[in-house]
């Protein structure tokens, strides 16, 4: 048909009854997706991954950045059985490897943040065979201080702590002081009532030594 003979069309049509049949292979991504951290600290940019092939020395991750004025895309890191940190630019020996792939973890930190930081971040896996797969983005805000929000429920939260630590205290002050007390008046009633025993066993001898002598 068409000029064409069967023996030629039988393996085309095999083909792509094959191709339809196996799953598209593709390297899943999982990032925090925006992260704010505070000028002059670290940050750890997380990025996990799931591939259908086994981990082994093929895994290769890249990270690169892109500014969020709409500068030119650099190079961040990238790791191949062993990391390679970049040897020259604005993340030289500012960022770490700190993922550990036999637990799909690729994650890596960045020392120092800096207000040009601001922009993404993007995280590429590759696990041949599995090597197609959308690429992990991260939208990093460096900002002068924690919103006043985070500063505020922190700020009550340790407020909270420390009042309810304080009235422990009290209580525990007061229990002590008024059992103390309670104590001392017990004692004291029952020296009372002993020395009170004493005196009246003191006089009934003297009567009775008194009756003694008159009877002699």
């Amino acid at each position: 048909m068409y000029g064409k003979s069967p023996a030629r069309v039988l393996p085309l049509l095999l083909g792509l009854q094959l191709t339809a049949l196996c799953p598209t292979i593709a390297v899943e991504i999982y990032t925090s997706g925006a992260l704010e951290a505070v000028n002059g600290t670290d940050i750890r940019l997380k990025c996990t991954f799931s591939s259908f092939a086994p981990v082994g020395d093929a895994l290769t991750v890249t990270w690169n950045f892109r500014p969020r004025d709409g500068g030119r895309e650099q190079f961040v890191f990238y790791y191949h059985v062993d990391p390679f940190r970049p040897m020259s630019g604005r993340f030289k020996d500012r960022v770490v490897w700190d993922g550990n792939p036999e637990r799909y973890d690729v994650s890596i930190i960045l020392w120092k943040l800096q207000f040009d930081d601001n922009g993404t971040y993007t995280c590429q896996v590759k696990n041949p065979p599995d090597v197609d797969g959308l690429v992990g983005s991260i939208r990093l805000s460096v900002v002068h201080t924690v919103p006043f929000s985070e500063i505020f429920f922190l700020a009550v939260a340790i407020g909270s702590a420390c009042a309810v630590m304080i009235i422990i205290v009290i209580v525990v002050v007061l229990f002590q002081h008024f059992r103390k007390k309670r104590w001392a008046k017990r004692a004291d009633k029952d020296e009372g009532i002993k020395s009170k025993e004493e005196e009246k066993l003191k006089q009934d001898t003297h009567k009775v030594a008194i009756y003694l002598e008159d009877t002699d």
